[in-house]
């Protein structure tokens, strides 16, 4: 039988998620996923297509996905975007944010949707914390000397987007990526979450070790403090692109807990 290029690059996608699920421990037989559901939720500097490595690997394990096309307008609004998402699953779900998302994870998470929650190099604040505040008490990341604004509107420069959001990516596939970029308004980073899903939701934090974005202490510090299952990957921010398998396989892990 002849294999045309569309079923070729299937079988590479469910043969790669296969092999991974078979490193992580889900081989056919093994523990079941117990979620059905995977909503996938993008932060700042980026769209929804910053989750383009991940979703295949997910959906050939047998998940229904959807990425999130985040407003970047105020956290509220942000919100309100991912619960309309949530609404529409049927079934147990994870809810997975990156970056500056991890606000909308842990304010949306207590959706009883939520079997599980997932940080990717992700903000784990507290309910009503100061996150602003809270990072500050670490070193600042190289790539916050790189955002400009123009008005009430901010974005990456493309040499910091390039050496410090997507240090470990291809150029010209950063490249790309800095041509997609989603500008955020000014009045995003005021908002404060009122809950703290992580507090009694499962959760589980993919950091990442070479970060220029989120400093990889401040990741650690939230991860051990929501007591979550975390895994570390030697990637830039944008692990969830250079380091896909790992990051799907924890999403994969995460999809095996019940709330």
């Amino acid at each position: 039988m002849t294999m045309t290029r569309r079923t070729f690059a299937a079988a590479l996608v469910a043969g790669s998620a296969a092999s991974l699920m078979a490193k992580r421990g889900f081989a056919a037989g093994t523990t079941p996923l117990k979620a059905r559901n995977v909503v996938l939720v993008h932060g700042l500097f980026a769209d929804g297509s910053c989750w383009l490595e991940v979703i295949p690997r997910l959906q050939a394990a047998g998940l229904n996905v959807t990425a999130v096309q985040n407003p970047l307008t105020t956290l509220s609004e942000a919100v309100t975007s991912a619960e309309r998402v949530l609404a529409r699953q049927d079934g147990p779900t994870v809810l997975v944010g990156h970056s500056f998302s991890g606000m909308i994870v842990t304010e949306a998470g207590v959706h009883p949707n939520i079997s599980a929650l997932v940080y990717v190099a992700a903000r784990a604040p507290d309910a009503g914390e100061d996150y602003t505040g809270l990072a500050k008490t670490f070193p600042t990341p190289p790539a916050s000397a790189g955002i400009v604004f123009d008005g009430d509107e901010g974005r990456l420069s493309e040499e910091a987007f390039l050496h410090d959001f997507a240090g470990d990516l291809p150029p010209a596939k950063a490249r790309v990526l800095y041509a997609v970029q989603e500008p955020f308004h000014k009045a995003l980073l005021t908002g404060k979450t009122s809950n703290a899903a992580w507090r009694s939701k499962p959760s589980f934090y993919a950091v990442s070790t070479e970060d220029r974005t989120i400093n990889p202490d401040l990741q650690r510090f939230m991860a051990k403090r929501m007591g979550a299952n975390t895994i570390e990957v030697k990637g830039s921010h944008l692990a969830l692109i250079s380091h896909a398998d790992e990051i799907a396989g924890l999403i994969l892990e995460a999809a095996q807990v019940g709330a």
